[in-house]
């Protein structure tokens, strides 16, 4: 598969503003072009926008801020799960943007991305960095907001082969849980390693573009059912 042309002008379209972050609605739009799949998702700029964009898609419903200047939304409160009525929804909208203005003043807010929820799954992240000596390299390890408290990660060189990704999840703790540790369920570790191929695919394609990506949390599913991508943020540095 080549480089997708309207990806490719996405990005420079980021690079000729000069935004580096590039917000969750378009790195999740890039990402699905390379047939990585991604939660049902709608931009909202404005409070009635997020309303009609609930009834496309039903609740229950995620709300997330939209901008290049949050790169950490969760801290900021900028992240509202469970939301399931018109209700929850408008005192969501204005408690995210409330909390935005208040800890990052100086944000250029988009709006807000509404997103599926996704029940019964394991979170793992899968990233990417271009590193100065080996170039294009994929990290997979534990996913969600304790991906740096328990630093469960192992890298590799991209591109990776389906074999080279299997043996990257294998050697993770996470594999374990995904494997059913404990009465827990089996995760499909099939879709989850075609992601890290086609992630870093991604990551070697765009290697001029990306600086450092990250896929977390990764929702892995139960065995046969896939993955869904919940998160992501793309970094740029044109070279």
């Amino acid at each position: 598969m080549s480089t997708p042309t309207n990806v490719t002008k996405l990005l420079e379209d980021y690079v000729s503003k000069g935004i580096k972050v590039i917000p969750v609605y378009d790195s999740k739009r890039i990402i699905r072009e390379y047939g990585i799949p991604v939660t049902e998702m709608v931009l909202a700029r404005n409070l009635e926008e997020a309303v009609q964009a609930s009834k496309k898609l039903g609740f229950p419903l995620v709300m997330k801020i939209s901008s290049p200047d949050v790169v950490h939304k969760t801290d900021i409160g900028g992240v509202i799960l469970g939301i399931s009525s018109l209700e929850e929804l408008e005192n969501a909208y204005k408690k995210i943007i409330e909390n935005v203005r208040k800890k990052v003043p100086h944000a250029r807010i988009e709006g807000v991305v509404l997103e599926e929820m996704v029940e019964k799954h394991y979170e793992v992240i899968v990233g990417g960095v271009r590193d100065p000596q080996f170039g294009p390299t994929i990290m997979f390890g534990m996913g969600g907001v304790f991906v740096e408290v328990f630093k469960d990660v192992a890298f590799g060189i991209a591109p990776l082969t389906k074999e080279e990704a299997m043996e990257l999840i294998d050697s993770t703790k996470a594999s374990k849980i995904l494997k059913g540790y404990r009465g827990g369920f089996t995760g499909d570790i099939d879709a989850l390693a075609d992601v890290l191929v086609k992630t870093s695919k991604m990551m070697w394609d765009l290697k001029e573009y990306i600086k450092e990506m990250d896929l977390n949390p990764v929702a892995v599913l139960e065995d046969k059912k896939g993955i869904k991508v919940l998160d992501a943020r793309i970094v740029l540095e044109k070279i």
